[in-house]
């Protein structure tokens, strides 16, 4: 990888302070009478990733730093728990076939687009490179069905080498960054994309409805012994969460582990604090909602979205001995891409569906519950129960496809 020059502003609160800042203007630049029809075309939370993404790779701002660390580990999983206190179970569980049906379309069209542009960008990689090529790919599919934990297990599986892995990365990382942004524009657009196909909205907007019904019903000035429950139950069930998901992964049975094999620890400790918001949603603690439970949960979101936008680096896309598999990892996001719309169109699915359910493939636990959010806060549990359900098909689909390419790239 390219040996970039020290960022000007490195220290963690520094960095901290520079990102609170901008989503601060971001947010008052969003209220301005004069900039509205602005981001009417680019949603707020496009900025929100792609600002971050040119400081980093401008060298203002470092493309790691352990703010972007502590910022995933502690803020994403009580900002999941804020935002669940309130979710209305009853209407989730009526969004019915469509989400089920688009997170399965997602897998599958993962699985078979691979292997077509694979075959259709053949010629853009060295023949002598193409047997290490389907076995790095096929890594590439373990983590776009399911995430980092399936690309080790499907790495191991097909062989792939050091070298050609790292290649995967930067594909990995930089065309599944380009598809986030473009879902989190989906989301500022989903009203005038749903009406051009005559989307069945009823569900969607009747969970919508029931929330923001509930908001106002319990809404009353804050106070500062509700913000410090608030702050409490988050970080604490973030905390407790993690040390579960912990001993979760050291249970094992005649040596070998019970749970945690292909699920890394962090997909446990999303789905723990899932729960804990969805049970807690049951008792009194739901009328902290009123007192802006939500809105706690939405700053720590947003600040997640621009560290994970500061993370993406695109310097190593542009490399000669990259570029063929960038261009294989294009085309096959372009074809699932084609392939979900086509499939949305047929069943006349809100845009909701496509987004999350190609985000909880192409992205898993930590992503997921974002773009899911970027729709409404109430809707981030979707995100992170399907999450988890790619992490457990990741392997098995991404073996699937593995055969598929290896069949592709052999020689005629």
């Amino acid at each position: 990888m390219a040996v970039l020059p020290a960022a000007v502003i490195q220290e963690p609160m520094q960095v901290l302070a520079v990102l609170l800042g901008f989503l601060a203007l971001l947010f008052w630049m969003h209220a301005h009478p004069r900039l509205q029809k602005l981001f009417r075309v680019i949603p707020l939370l496009v900025f929100a990733y792609f600002v971050p993404t040119l400081l980093s790779n401008s060298g203002i701002l470092p493309l790691s730093s352990p703010l972007y660390d502590f910022v995933k580990t502690w803020l994403l999983p009580a900002s999941l728990l804020l935002l669940t206190l309130a979710v209305d179970v009853a209407g989730i569980l009526k969004l019915g076939r469509h989400a089920v049906i688009m997170f399965l379309g997602a897998t599958l069209t993962i699985v078979v687009a691979g292997p077509l542009a694979l075959f259709l960008c053949k010629g853009l990689i060295p023949a002598d490179s193409l047997d290490q090529a389907w076995r790095g790919l096929s890594a590439l599919a373990g983590s776009w069905i399911g995430g980092g934990a399936n690309m080790i297990a499907l790495q191991e599986h097909a062989g792939a080498g050091p070298a050609v892995m790292g290649a995967i990365i930067v594909v990995d990382v930089a065309v599944a960054n380009v598809w986030m942004a473009v879902l989190l524009w989906f989301a500022g657009r989903e009203q005038k994309a749903d009406a051009r196909i005559g989307a069945n909205r009823e569900s969607l907007d009747e969970v919508r409805r029931r929330v923001e019904a509930y908001e106002a019903e319990v809404s009353r000035p804050t106070d500062l012994g509700s913000l410090l429950m608030i702050c409490a139950l988050g970080l604490g069930g973030a905390v407790v969460a993690t040390a579960l998901a912990s001993h979760l992964n050291l249970w094992v049975l005649d040596g070998l582990p019970v749970v945690g094999r292909y699920i890394k620890e962090f997909t446990w400790v999303v789905l723990l604090v899932s729960f804990f918001g969805l049970g807690l949603s049951f008792t009194p603690m739901r009328k902290l909602e009123g007192a802006g439970a939500s809105k706690v949960g939405s700053v720590f979101l947003y600040l997640l979205v621009t560290t994970i936008g500061a993370k993406a680096e695109f310097s190593e896309v542009a490399k000669p001995e990259n570029l063929g598999l960038v261009v294989v990892g294009a085309v096959w996001m372009l074809l699932h891409a084609c392939l979900m719309l086509g499939l949305r169109r047929w069943l006349k699915a809100p845009i909701f569906f496509l987004a999350v359910g190609s985000k909880a493939n192409i992205g898993g636990a930590a992503s997921a519950p974002v773009v899911a959010s970027a729709f409404h806060p109430a809707l981030a549990p979707v995100g992170a129960l399907l999450a988890v359900a790619g992490y457990l098909l990741g392997t098995l689909a991404g073996i699937a496809c593995s055969f598929l390419l290896e069949w592709v790239a052999a020689p005629l």
